[in-house]
């Protein structure tokens, strides 16, 4: 299939990602508005089944719903027990990428392979404790990485102290590959912790109780924004 997706590629620029896990769901569109406003690259949005991680969020008709509200890119990331049965239902949404866990039940290259076919982008996931090693033989099929830099399941959590160590280690991966891969950071990301995850190697980042906990999202994301220069 064809690739539709709207995700760039690599371009040497910071993108912030915020994550609808920490907004107001009952001003969603004004929240997103905001900070499409504000200047933020793309939309995270965390899946998650209540098995994988012990809370429960979303489904495609959220997705759906802000695909016709928004252009921005749409980056799904499935906290999810099987992403097999998950995968189809969120590409027919609307999402530009799906991200998966080598953590999951699923074989994770099957799952790649199953994004790609459905004109999306490729993600992989991995938890702290997870080795980077684990990414080698499925570089070939990535088009993002995501290092947690919290435990998944619940927002507002702090930047643990390992998260450069294995930014650093997943970015030696992708100059490996020779492969142009996002390498995203989800997890205690303001604009003090920002910086320290660009340095290590970052060049996406998520951002959810930083900017929509502020009182002021809009100025929150400005103010990341102000933190992450071109790479």
């Amino acid at each position: 299939m064809k690739n539709t997706s709207k995700m760039p590629s690599v371009n040497g620029t910071i993108h912030i990602a915020p994550s609808i896990l920490s907004a107001d769901l009952c001003q969603l569109g004004q929240e997103v508005a905001r900070v499409t406003q504000a200047g933020a690259d793309w939309l995270h949005i965390d899946i998650m089944d209540g098995h994988f991680v012990p809370n429960l969020s979303f489904g495609p008709a959220l997705v759906r719903s802000l695909r016709k509200f928004t252009d921005l890119p749409l980056d799904v990331h499935l906290m999810v027990t099987n992403p097999l049965h998950f995968i189809e239902p969120f590409a027919k949404a609307g999402a530009d990428l799906l991200t998966v866990h080598v953590e999951s039940n699923d074989d994770t290259l099957q799952a790649l392979k199953a994004i790609h076919a459905l004109g999306v982008k490729t993600g992989v996931s991995i938890k702290p404790d997870t080795a980077p090693s684990v990414l080698t033989p499925l570089m070939e099929y990535i088009d993002l990485v995501l290092v947690m830099s919290v435990y998944p399941g619940f927002g507002g959590q702090a930047f643990l102290d390992s998260a450069p160590a294995q930014i650093k280690a997943v970015r030696q991966l992708i100059n490996t590959s020779g492969k142009q891969i996002w390498l995203e950071v989800d997890g205690g990301i303001n604009a003090q912790t920002a910086p320290v995850a660009i340095a290590a190697g970052a060049d996406a980042l998520v951002a959810g109780n930083a900017i929509f906990s502020s009182a002021d999202p809009a100025l929150a994301l400005k103010q990341i924004k102000q933190e992450t220069p071109k790479i």
